[in-house]
């Protein structure tokens, strides 16, 4: 009981610093997605590649706890990351994506801006393809790790 308690405390302050524990088999790894927005609490993101800018809000409108599955995936134009959301986020994503079209999504993993979507229509799926920054070599493993942390955060979030 005790050993469980302080694992459970060592990935709880390893989500905190962003920081894998010694025992973990993976690097925990945050998935969070901001609104592309316009006005004055606006924050810049830039994309590591391509260096396109893209104007932000303050505030994630998904965050890891909406996040119940992440897939590589490849189609048309290439490798991907599909983010399968609850049914509550997907409900969210529905009405953000309606009345926000034409504006991107952008992730964020462990707080640096990797990948964005436009909205084109609204995303009634719940789920959300994003292209990301990353070569795909490291894809692989990148998807883990993502999978490994959310599967921590919906069980602690179960345990509330």
């Amino acid at each position: 009981m005790i050993k469980s308690t302080l694992s459970l405390f060592g990935l709880l302050l390893a989500f905190a610093g962003c920081q894998a524990p010694a025992s973990a088999d993976y690097t925990p790894t945050v998935a969070r997605f901001f609104l592309e927005e316009a006005d004055a609490r606006t924050v810049s993101a830039t994309l590591p590649q391509s260096g396109v800018r893209v104007m932000i809000g303050p505030k994630p409108v998904l965050t890891e706890g909406d996040i119940v599955n992440v897939e590589l995936m490849q189609v048309e134009l290439g490798k991907c990351l599909m983010f399968q959301l609850t049914p509550a986020a997907a409900r969210d994503l529905y009405r953000v994506s309606g009345s926000n079209q034409g504006r991107r999504l952008v992730l964020f993993l462990n707080d640096v801006a990797l990948g964005a979507r436009r909205m084109e229509g609204p995303l009634a799926e719940g789920r959300v393809f994003v292209f990301v920054e990353v070569a795909d070599t490291a894809l692989p493993t990148l998807v883990e790790n993502i999978k490994k942390t959310t599967a921590a955060v919906q069980r602690a979030m179960a345990r509330k």
